[in-house]
């Protein structure tokens, strides 16, 4: 089964050989949409897919993503990276430009809920999400034979709050070993050190199973069942220090009512959960995120 994603993969690195994103944030001033679209014309790139935004004055940030393709790609990089650096310092820019050959690699982390781990692994063979999975790390050993049936390397690593130290080395350990570019945590109910996120800068993205920032933390189904909610939904976001408070990528609902007990919530949650998860993946692997503050802008 792998043999055929990697297939998947060259297929797609080969179609998008040529092709790269350019991730721009900074002040927002005159000009700086014809100085970047004139450096990608110097440079006979070829626009594909271009989009921006602009906040409200007191702000005053502009935003802008822009795929292109150029016949001096993937060879040039550097060069277009050089190339392109006075412009990012006359206008003060953070910017990235990344391959859309250069396939991101993956880890995920998942417990004992394996809905949000199958939903990833089925959208990954279907080639709907471009990726490299590299490992799957669980403090739990239920998802080993699913995990294996993908001849995937699956890491078991019981985890708690006595040794989250020793567990996170060894966690840490192995994200260098494979040269992980984003870990995804799937319904991964351990929480992470604030030492732990330090090293990972908002490359990883977790699924909430609630509709943030209502019903923060644990047990989030029995809680809106007791509150009487009409609506419930799922929430993924960049993991922060701050617990379930990262800027969040992408949410969504579905109505209920008073006929609807915990275990119901719960069925209709993990719907959502498994749509929500993947989505915000796709979108970070396509490089359509760019975090301000405690909010993300969204490309799609």
């Amino acid at each position: 089964m792998k043999s055929y994603i990697q297939e998947q993969i060259q297929t797609y690195q080969e179609k998008n050989k040529q092709t790269a994103r350019l991730l721009i944030k900074c002040p927002d001033k005159r000009g700086i949409v014809s100085a970047v679209t004139q450096f990608l014309h110097k440079n006979e790139a070829n626009i594909i897919e271009s989009n921006q935004y602009t906040t409200d004055p007191q702000d005053g940030r502009f935003f802008m993503r822009i795929e292109f393709e150029s016949p001096h790609l993937p060879e040039a990089e550097a060069t277009f990276r050089e190339g392109f650096q006075p412009i990012a310092e006359q206008f003060d820019m953070s910017w990235d430009l990344t391959g859309a050959y250069d396939i991101k690699k993956t880890a995920i982390f998942v417990s004992k809920e394996l809905h949000c781990l199958r939903e990833l692994l089925l959208e990954w063979q279907s080639g709907d999400v471009i990726t490299d999975i590299k490992l799957v790390v669980s403090n739990h050993e239920d998802c080993r034979e699913l995990v294996e049936s993908f001849n995937l390397p699956f890491y078991h690593i019981p985890a708690n709050k006595n040794i989250r130290k020793q567990v996170e080395e060894q966690q840490l350990s192995l994200l260098e070993e494979y040269d992980i570019d984003l870990i995804v945590l799937a319904r991964y109910m351990q929480i992470l050190t604030p030492e732990f996120v330090a090293e990972q800068p908002f490359k990883i993205i977790n699924i909430h199973h609630s509709f943030l920032p209502a019903f923060i933390g644990a047990n989030p189904h029995k809680r809106a069942y007791e509150r009487g909610v009409k609506l419930i939904g799922a929430t993924s976001h960049y993991v922060t220090n701050d617990l379930d408070e990262g800027p969040i990528i992408e949410q969504d609902i579905m109505r209920v009512d008073h006929r609807d007990n915990v275990d119901d919530l719960k069925k209709m949650g993990r719907s959502i959960e498994r749509s929500v998860l993947a989505r915000a993946v796709k979108w970070h692997l396509e490089d359509r995120l760019i975090v301000h503050k405690n909010k993300t802008i969204v490309f799609k």
